[in-house]
């Protein structure tokens, strides 16, 4: 296990009285351990937009999956004419090298596709495989807009997949394509008397294929960040040409009790070129101003001292350059107290 160790002095984090919290007021009940695979608690409803139609088979000969797309229904309108120009595109994930598009539609809620698609897999690997669907909206002039996506997990759902089996799904909408950029798994440590947090890289899977190979060269970079500016980087080693690393190799960072709710880390996967640039994979945050799980991991940590916490966590899209994350520098000193 490589570790790696960042200073982290008091005087230069700011001390924020109206955002620090203490770790006291945490209540560690909220926080019950749980398996590292398992799912985060229930999901909220989410909001449907319509219905996709296709149908399922395999064809043994071609050693194939067959994948006809036949309808949607009740598509929201996208256009201010009140219609719009669906297409679907599939994935097999985790496999991304291989897509399929089918034609634009114009004009139209109620799109008849019949379209037939190959995906060449053996029958063996079908339950590690998960179909995706993404309905886009066609526009000329401007990026197209994410009607919404359904994801198959169960590719044996309704049959052995000896007969075409026609399936009907609800559309789930969504903003952006959440195509699988893939998944890591890493654990928080913190030790108060120490003021010391460990993040130990675990291991990614089902990472999104960057190369012409098919696969990726990922490594783990983590960013320290304060008030939106990043204080110190580590990343782990390079693992070549796969999509599924393991690493195994632990950051730690010193960071006092009363500073640590004034920072949050940044957690990037990248895929290394030995000719061009390095391009990101996918992003995820914990911290107290983090998002969903990555909030909820972060208090769980503070909430069981001592004890390494781990879950899985999506990789989510690289939000741009222009991001405060990747804003260098360091926090100013706090302001000595002033005298009366």
């Amino acid at each position: 296990m490589n570790v790696t160790s960042v200073d982290f002095t008091m005087d230069t984090l700011p001390v924020r009285q109206s955002s620090t919290v203490s770790i006291g007021r945490i209540k560690p009940e909220l926080y019950k351990q749980k398996s590292v695979d398992s799912e985060e608690g229930a999901k909220e409803p989410v909001e449907t937009c319509g219905k996709l139609s296709f149908a399922l088979s395999y064809d043994y000969e071609e050693q194939a999956l067959v994948v006809c797309i036949l309808k949607a229904l009740d598509l929201p309108a996208k256009d201010f004419t009140g219609t719009s120009d669906p297409y679907v595109k599939i994935y097999l994930l985790p496999e991304r090298k291989k897509k399929f598009q089918t034609r634009v539609h114009r004009k139209t809620l109620n799109p008849t596709f019949d379209e037939t698609f190959r995906f060449p897999v053996e029958y063996s690997e079908l339950c590690n495989r998960k179909l995706h669907f993404s309905v886009f909206d066609f526009d000329r002039f401007t990026s197209h807009d994410m009607i919404g996506e359904v994801v198959v997990d169960n590719l044996f759902e309704l049959s052995d997949l000896s007969r075409e089996a026609v399936v009907w799904k609800d559309i789930l909408a969504a903003t952006t394509e959440s195509v699988d950029l893939g998944e890591i798994m890493y654990s928080l440590c913190y030790l108060p008397t120490a003021g010391r947090m460990t993040l130990t890289v675990i291991k990614c899977r089902n990472l999104k294929a960057m190369d012409i190979t098919g696969y990726s060269d990922p490594y783990v970079k983590v960013s320290l960040i304060c008030d939106g500016r990043r204080l110190k980087k580590r990343k782990t080693t390079t693992k070549k040409n796969t999509l599924n690393p393991v690493y195994n190799e632990a950051i730690i960072f010193d960071i006092p009790p009363e500073n640590v709710e004034q920072v949050s880390l940044s957690i990037t996967v990248m895929d290394y070129d030995r000719v061009g640039h390095n391009e990101v994979i996918g992003v995820c945050r914990a911290g107290p101003d983090a998002e969903g799980l990555g909030r909820d991991h972060w208090n769980e940590m503070l909430a069981y001292p001592r004890k390494p916490i781990t879950h899985w966590h999506a990789l989510c899209e690289w939000p741009g350059r222009a991001s405060s994350f990747e804003s260098q520098g360091s926090c100013p000193s706090p302001r000595p107290p002033q005298t009366p």
